[in-house]
């Protein structure tokens, strides 16, 4: 007997996957059959029969049942529970399905596109209002502009990740937000697995959720700050609100690093892994570019890209390219000129410490070394944490 299995098609597959432990794996139409049938109460010797007579092919219904026992998909195999792993934790528990409806409802993408239309129409109007970077620095003291921005940077980031998790559990996904890394950078994530079972409306509107929200923060915003006094203190906050919801839109751009874009990308290409067959595809190109082709080797040779369909194929040898470009171009910018200028501060605040300085310039360098200090620590502190699950699952 099956656990309760959600299965959706998907071009010439089927997404079969189980809810609560947020397992799945695609399967073609025999596979897809076989799952229905076992899960309908039939044994394997029946199952097989029932396959043969319709297919007129025989089928290992056996091993596929061991399969699905190693992803966890098995209840019990006659009267003999079969261990699977539990349910996957969630975050924010106590939100159900129906408190978060509201996140699908077909209206709310016409309200944020009114909302971004008004801001638009007023900074056309008013383009004195659009923000610049020396909005940011709103106080003369670079510590108050560090600590507000930080704070509001992390506060936005939550709510954008909120975004996620409160639309896919409109979808029935349960969801879970966590730190982590992508190449330099420090990031909350939200894992949705399980919105591929979704309809694409539902499952494109969980991806673009975080967006939308910066976009609606930063519009509200605008729309508030046309109605300031230039020059006030509450005009030059606003400001720097404005361009904090709309500095982490470009890193979206950034598909390289799995943002909500590549999410997005992969959904639309029909690709299951448009990052792991890129990554595969790029170590082949370059062992093959180093070493050459194999003697005797067919042109496909040791090519990861020839196992899947065509459609997938471009996409993934097309995507390899960008993860390779972006990925140096990010490296190299990090080796230039994020990590000098980070050790430059953190030195300068350092030395800005002792009793030989007054009490501001010990309260600013204090909290230089601690806001980024502390960002700092929390990258490396995520990055070992990551790595280590990773050997754990690939050990178990």
């Amino acid at each position: 007997m099956l656990h309760d299995l959600a299965v959706r098609r998907d071009r010439d597959e089927w997404i079969v996957g189980r809810m609560a432990t947020r397992t799945f794996v695609a399967l073609p139409r025999a596979g897809a059959r076989a799952v229905e049938l076992l899960g309908e109460g039939r044994d394997v010797a029946r199952t097989a029969a029932i396959l043969r007579d319709e297919t007129g092919e025989e089928f290992e219904v056996t091993d596929f049942v061991r399969d699905l026992a190693a992803l966890g998909f098995v209840a019990r195999i006659g009267d003999r529970p079969v261990a699977g792993g539990g349910p996957a934790r969630a975050s924010l528990p106590w939100l159900r399905p129906r408190q978060a409806r509201f996140a699908l409802h077909p209206a709310l993408p016409v309200l944020v596109a009114a909302l971004l239309t008004a801001a638009v129409v007023v900074l056309i109007r008013r383009p004195d209002l659009l923000p610049e970077y020396r909005d940011l620095l709103w106080s003369p003291h670079g510590s108050l502009v560090l600590v507000t921005g930080a704070a509001a940077g992390w506060t936005l980031l939550l709510a954008h990740e909120l975004g996620h998790l409160v639309t896919a559990r409109a979808a029935g996904v349960p969801g879970r937000m966590r730190l982590g890394t992508r190449l330099q950078f420090l990031v909350m994530q939200t894992d949705i697995s399980g919105i591929e079972l979704a309809p694409r409306r539902h499952r494109l509107t969980a991806y673009l959720a975080g967006i939308a929200l910066n976009l609606s923060v930063a519009s509200a915003l605008l729309l508030v700050l046309a109605l300031t006094d230039t020059g006030t203190t509450t005009h030059r906050l606003l400001s720097a609100a404005v361009l904090l919801a709309l500095l982490p839109l470009p890193f979206q751009l950034m598909v390289f690093t799995r943002t909500d874009l590549y999410f997005v990308l992969q959904d639309l290409t029909g690709c299951r892994n448009l990052y792991g067959d890129g990554l595969a595809y790029a170590r082949y190109v370059v062992r093959r570019t180093l070493r050459g082709p194999r003697p005797g080797g067919a042109t496909g040779d040791g090519d990861p890209s020839t196992r899947l369909p065509p459609h997938e194929r471009r996409a993934v040898r097309l995507y390899s390219v960008v993860l390779v470009v972006g990925t140096v171009a990010c490296l190299t910018f990090m080796a230039a000129v994020t990590l000098p200028v980070d050790v430059t501060l953190l030195v300068r605040a350092a030395r800005g410490l002792g009793p030989e300085h007054g009490l501001a310039k010990n309260a600013d360098s204090a909290a230089v070394l601690v806001t980024l200090g502390g960002v700092n620590v929390l990258w490396v502190v995520t990055r070992w944490r990551g790595r280590r699950s990773r050997r754990s699952a690939g050990s178990d």
